[in-house]
């Protein structure tokens, strides 16, 4: 059962005050919820914690990478491992704010055994429009970083929240958010396989694949889950989300 624990959060680049500038605080409330999912992913003392989200192409991304917040007005990079020798890959948005949450918390790492070592820290992306199989064998990797892995998935959900979303308006983008709510709130691992990319692709939903991995994933490790939705707000017309998973 290498699946051990999962935090779900959005990835605006908003969440980091340094983008934000003087809006900063219009997301307490959401980055407080992030570093909680974070926390708690740690708590449970994983050896191996994968960052996954949507991103160009599917699969593994090699360390070292970097994400940047240059195109964001914000001359700071994130580098996937502290003291990596070089920038290497570069890390898409989805992984960028991954590892930076992440990065928040890196005094509280857990380790993993009596050596004293750190969990290590890989990234997986996944393209918006994988399918069922693309999804499936992303999730069979997830299984082999590690004997206990932590899962930080990082995906917005609809982008259609009102005349001012960057989708514009679109009646179906509530109930479409709300069901993920739910199945985040409940651990419901159906829920979230049966989400329609094509709808979700016209929803501009960034996170519908990512979330179909975590379910493969959580659904092959066996046994029962436990969820918690921690946030769930459409700030700026696009739905973020921030969930906890656990086993039971």
């Amino acid at each position: 059962m290498p699946l051990v624990a999962a935090a779900v959060c959005p990835h605006p680049p908003l969440l980091v005050p340094e983008v934000a500038g003087a809006a900063a605080k219009e997301l307490d409330d959401l980055r407080a919820a992030c570093d909680l999912a974070v926390r708690r992913l740690l708590a449970t003392a994983p050896d191996a914690v994968v960052l996954l989200g949507v991103g160009p192409v599917t699969g593994p991304i090699q360390s070292p990478a970097t994400g940047s917040l240059q195109p964001w007005g914000v001359d700071l990079d994130v580098p996937l491992v502290p003291g990596q020798p070089d920038r290497g890959a570069v890390l898409p948005l989805s992984l960028t704010i991954g590892v930076w949450l992440l990065s928040r918390h890196a005094p509280l790492a857990p380790l993993t055994n009596d050596r004293a070592t750190p969990a290590a820290v890989t990234a997986m992306q996944v393209t918006a429009d994988a399918g069922p199989a693309e999804v499936a064998a992303l999730a069979a990797e997830v299984a082999t970083a590690g004997d206990r892995v932590a899962l930080l998935v990082l995906g917005d959900g609809s982008a259609c929240r009102g005349q001012q979303a960057p989708g514009y308006d679109d009646q179906r983008a509530l109930p479409y958010d709300m069901g993920v709510a739910a199945a985040l709130a409940e651990a419901d691992v159906d829920a979230l396989r049966d989400l329609d990319p094509g709808v979700s692709a016209q929803l501009k939903v960034a996170g519908r694949a990512a979330w179909q991995v975590l379910a493969d994933a959580a659904r092959a490790g066996g046994g029962g889950w436990r969820g918690e939705l921690l946030h769930e707000s459409a700030p700026y017309g696009v739905a973020y989300f921030v969930a906890s998973w656990e086993r039971m």
